[in-house]
């Protein structure tokens, strides 16, 4: 098993030095799921705050670009693209995010991000109709580039 990158010898947590890397092209998909009932769905066009998917898109992609200042131990990068899709489901809002870029470090925290903070404006847009909302599966779902090259979830593409 892999040791963890982020603490140094003395078990001190550290920010990784990068600077022995050599910039490569990496991309990450990270995606979110925010339940909700069909009742809630129904009424999202008429939401008096705005379009709710419209809106959590373009939180995703601001929140990807301030990663750095959100999560401690994080580099801040150059990002190339940032992009934020949202789909109405049955039960739901499913919520996919891509960032890119020609870094030393990888994007993942960055997608993650995007797509929390994408579901989370989805919630502050219609918790006047439920509380019970449910922000569900964040989670990576594929990245390439750097040392440990590609990796996909099960089941994605």
């Amino acid at each position: 098993m892999a040791k963890l990158s982020h603490y140094d010898r003395k078990g001190r947590a550290t920010m990784v030095d990068v600077s022995g890397k050599q910039p490569t092209a990496r991309e990450a998909e990270a995606s979110a799921f925010v339940r909700m009932s069909k009742a809630v769905l129904r009424a999202l066009p008429q939401n008096p705050k705005g379009d709710p998917l419209e809106i959590a898109r373009f939180a995703g992609i601001s929140a990807a670009k301030r990663t750095s200042e959100l999560i401690p131990m994080c580099h801040p990068l150059p990002l190339s693209f940032i992009d934020v899709h949202t789909r109405l489901c049955e039960n739901g809002v499913a919520i996919v995010s891509r960032v890119t870029t020609t870094a030393n470090t990888g994007v993942e925290m960055e997608a993650l991000v995007a797509a929390s903070v994408a579901a989370l404006t989805v919630y502050d847009m219609c918790k006047a109709l439920d509380k019970s909302i449910s922000i569900e599966q964040v989670q990576l779902e594929s990245k390439t580039g750097g040392k440990s090259g590609r990796y996909a979830r099960k089941g994605s593409s």
